[in-house]
C-alpha cells in the first residue's frame, strides 16, 4: 500500500482528529484566495531575509528558501504547481509547495509571522498593485472623452435640467463634465494608496512578536511607506479594504451615469450619437435593432460594485478586535471589485472613442424648448431690470409662445410690447446660441474660450494619472 501524506494544515496540533467535512468547505478559501499567491510568496521571501538577519536562518537556508520560493512563483504563474483540494487557503498551498522543495526547512519560514499578518499583508500588496491597473482603464475613458471633446469642440448642444432642455451649452462642456467625476475617482485611488502604504507583517496574530524581527524593514522591501504602529489594528483594519470599495462604487456610479446618457443620446428621440457596430449589439427578433449593450451593462454594474461595498460595511459593522474568521468574507467583494471594473472600463473606452456624434442634430436642437430664454432674462437685467420683474417678463413671453405656438424670435415687436414693457425690440440681440455661449464665459462656464480652457487642464491631469498608473 501506498503511503499518502497527511495534508498541509497550519493549525490543529492541539486537535484530536480532523475537521468535519462541513467545516472543511465552510473554511476553505483557495478557490478565491489563490489570486494572492504572487503577494504571499513577495512577502514571504522578504520574511526570509529578515529572519535571516534576525540570525534565524543560516546564509544556505536563506538562499535554499529564496531559491525554492522563486521556483514556486514560476510554477504557480505557469499553472505547474496548483492548489488541491486538501489545501485550506493560499498559505496552506504555499507552505505545501515549499515543503516538497525543501522539506522540514521550509517549516522555519512560519516564525514570527500568523496568517493573520500575512494576508492582511496580501491583500494590500494585491489592491495597491490592482488599484494601478483600474486607474490606468480611467485614464484610458477619460482620453476618449477628451478627444471627442476636442472633435466637437465648437458644436452646440442642448443643456438639460430635469431632462427638460433648458440652456444651450457645448457639446464638450458636456461631455467634460463626465470626465471631471473620472479625475476625481482617481484622486480618491491615489489618496487611498497613501493611506493603503502601511506594512501589517510582523503584527503576528495580533500582539507582535518576541523574535528579534524588523517589520520597518519588511515594509521597505514590500514598498510600504512604514510599519504599521498597533499590532491590534494591523490585522484587524480592514478600513483599506471598504474605502477602495467605496472609490470603486464611485467609479461604477460614474459610468452608471455616462451609460446612461449614452443610452438616451442613442434614442430615435435623441439621435445625438451613433455607436459603432463593434460596441452594439442586435436583436433575435427585431432586424433593424442596434442596442447600446455596452452603457447598459455598465449601468448594471453599478449595482454589483455597490453590492460588493455594502457587504464589507456589513462584515466590519460588528466585529470585536483582533482578528475574526469573518474577514475570511473581505476578499471575494474585493476581488468582484476588481475584476468588474477592469471587465467594464475598456467596453466604455471603446465604446466612447467610436461613436459617431450628431453634429447637426445637436445644433438644431440646441435652443430647443424656449432655451434662451434665461438670456432674455439676462438681458433685462443688464438694462437694469431688476432680475425678479425680468423674469416674470420671460415666463409671461414663453406662455405667450407656446399658445401662438412659435419660439422667442417669432414675437413681432407689437407683441413684445402686449407682453411686458421690459420686452423691446432689442431682445432679439440676445437670441442666437452662438451668443448664448459666448456669453457664458465665467471660470467653469461653457464659452469656447472657457471650455478650451478645461481641455487643457484636463488633459494635463489625465496625463499625470497614466504617468502614476504605471509607476510601480
Amino acid at each position: 500500500m501506498t503511503d499518502v501524506s497527511p495534508p498541509t494544515r497550519l493549525w490543529g496540533a492541539r486537535f484530536s482528529g480532523g475537521p468535519a467535512d462541513a467545516l472543511s468547505r465552510l473554511s476553505m478559501s483557495v478557490q478565491f484566495d489563490w489570486r494572492l499567491a504572487p503577494y504571499d510568496l513577495l512577502a514571504s521571501r522578504a520574511h526570509a531575509r529578515v529572519l535571516h538577519r534576525a540570525g534565524l536562518l543560516t546564509d544556505a537556508e536563506l538562499q535554499r528558501i529564496v531559491v525554492a520560493l522563486d521556483e514556486l512563483d514560476h510554477d504557480a504563474r505557469h499553472g505547474a504547481f496548483r492548489p488541491t483540494p486538501e489545501d485550506e487557503d493560499v498559505h496552506t498551498a504555499l507552505e505545501r509547495g515549499l515543503l516538497e522543495r525543501v522539506g522540514v526547512l521550509g517549516g522555519k519560514l512560519r516564525a514570527g509571522r500568523s496568517r493573520n499578518d500575512q494576508v492582511a499583508t496580501d491583500l494590500r500588496l494585491y489592491l495597491r498593485d490592482h488599484v494601478r491597473q483600474i486607474a490606468g482603464r480611467v485614464a484610458e475613458l477619460e482620453t476618449a472623452l477628451i478627444e471627442q471633446a476636442e472633435r466637437n469642440i465648437d458644436v452646440p448642444a442642448p443643456g438639460m435640467t430635469h431632462m427638460q432642455h433648458a440652456q444651450p451649452v457645448l457639446f464638450a462642456h458636456h461631455l467634460l463634465a463626465h470626465v471631471h467625476p473620472f479625475v476625481r475617482d482617481i484622486a480618491r485611488l491615489r489618496d487611498w494608496d497613501r493611506r493603503a502604504a502601511v506594512s501589517p507583517l510582523g503584527a503576528g496574530a495580533l500582539a507582535g512578536s518576541s523574535l528579534p524581527l524588523d517589520p520597518d524593514a519588511v515594509a521597505t522591501e514590500l514598498g510600504f511607506s512604514g510599519a504599521a504602529a498597533n499590532s491590534i489594528d494591523a490585522v484587524s483594519d480592514r478600513d483599506f479594504v471598504a474605502e477602495f470599495l467605496f472609490c470603486a462604487a464611485m467609479i461604477g456610479v460614474h459610468l452608471s451615469r455616462l451609460g446612461e446618457e449614452i443610452v438616451l443620446w442613442t434614442t430615435r428621440e435623441f439621435r445625438w450619437v451613433e455607436l459603432d457596430d463593434a460596441y452594439s449589439t442586435g436583436s433575435s427578433i427585431m432586424p433593424q435593432k442596434k442596442n447600446p449593450d455596452v452603457a447598459e451593462l455598465a449601468r448594471g454594474k453599478a449595482g454589483r460594485l455597490i453590492g460588493d461595498l455594502m457587504t464589507m460595511l456589513v462584515v466590519l459593522k460588528g466585529l470585536p478586535l483582533a482578528y475574526d474568521r469573518d474577514l475570511q468574507e473581505d476578499k471575494e467583494p474585493v476581488f468582484d471589485a476588481v475584476d468588474t471594473l477592469l471587465l467594464v472600463l475598456p467596453a466604455v473606452a471603446g465604446m466612447v472613442s467610436t461613436m459617431q456624434v450628431n453634429a447637426q442634430r445637436l445644433t438644431e436642437t440646441a435652443a430647443d424648448g424656449f432655451a434662451l430664454a434665461t438670456d432674455v432674462a439676462e438681458h433685462l437685467v443688464r438694462k437694469g431690470v431688476p432680475f425678479r420683474d425680468a423674469h416674470e417678463a420671460v415666463g409671461h413671453l414663453v406662455v405667450w409662445c407656446t399658445v401662438h405656438e412659435c419660439d422667442l424670435g417669432d414675437v413681432s415687436d407689437a407683441d413684445l410690447a402686449a407682453v411686458s414693457e421690459h420686452l423691446t425690440p432689442d431682445v432679439r440681440d440676445v437670441l442666437s446660441v452662438d451668443g448664448a455661449l459666448s456669453s457664458r464665459g465665467a471660470p467653469g462656464g461653457t464659452s469656447p474660450k472657457r471650455v478650451r480652457e478645461q481641455l487643457d487642464s484636463v488633459r494635463e491631469r489625465v496625463h499625470t494619472h497614466a504617468a502614476w498608473a504605471t509607476d510601480s
